[in-house]
């Protein structure tokens, strides 16, 4: 079984909590607002356009029917599909919830597969690979039903390039990135930075501590 899965937190601090959950599937669609006991503050809902007056009266993530649909389907033959999918499991395991099946992370998949891309993110690539020709109803950017719909589309183009045994092994394959895409040398190869300013990746590796663990691999490797 494939379910492609999204959710919408109040924030990416560590202390935020899961507010919507999407899976869909072949057949079915799950969406619900979800309400944890954390207030969702301006900027959050300037992102996801959820507001703590739609979570009042809403259930617990775990009383909702999408996580009763996610345990009954916690299984090893199940694949979950998402993209960036790492936070989002991370914040299912701090409720308990472990996921049994293999995953596939679109994300990581994409910078294997299509290394060209100028930047990853779902929405970028929503329009980068004409994902939205295929769309047959309005999406909402950041609403966790309508973002589970583009990671199948997603899905569905990489499938062109890849096996779901090749992109689970690709979902925890570190990417070695090329360019920077940020800073005063964005553009730039990271091969040539390492070779003309040293310095520079060494200080970023030792001075930002949430560095992409990608872009550190890379950094590492040319270093």
């Amino acid at each position: 079984m494939l379910m492609f899965f999204d959710v919408e937190t109040t924030g990416l601090e560590s202390c935020d909590k899961i507010c919507s959950i999407a899976v869909i599937n072949e057949e079915e669609r799950y969406y619900n607002l979800v309400d944890e006991g954390k207030k969702i503050p301006p900027m959050a809902s300037s992102i996801n356009h959820i507001t703590n007056e739609m979570l009042k009266g809403k259930p617990s993530l775990k009383n909702s029917e999408t996580f009763k649909f996610l345990q009954k389907n916690n299984i090893q033959n199940a694949v979950i599909v998402g993209h960036n999918i790492k936070f989002d499991l991370q914040k299912l395991q701090e409720v308990g919830f472990c996921f049994e099946g293999r995953v596939i992370d679109t994300l990581r998949v994409t910078k294997h597969l299509i290394p060209e891309c100028e930047f990853f993110s779902l929405q970028f690539l929503r329009y980068e690979l004409r994902l939205y020709k295929n769309e047959k109803e309005p999406i909402i950017p950041h609403h966790a039903l309508n973002d589970a719909v583009v990671v199948k589309e997603l899905f569905t183009y990489l499938r062109d390039m890849a096996s779901v045994d090749e992109m689970c092994e690709l979902s925890f394959k570190k990417v070695l990135i090329q360019k920077f895409s940020f800073g005063k040398y964005a553009g730039s190869y990271i091969e040539e930075i390492a070779m003309n300013d040293r310095g520079y990746l060494e200080w970023m590796l030792g001075n930002v501590a949430d560095l992409d663990e990608d872009l550190r691999y890379s950094m590492e490797y040319y270093l």
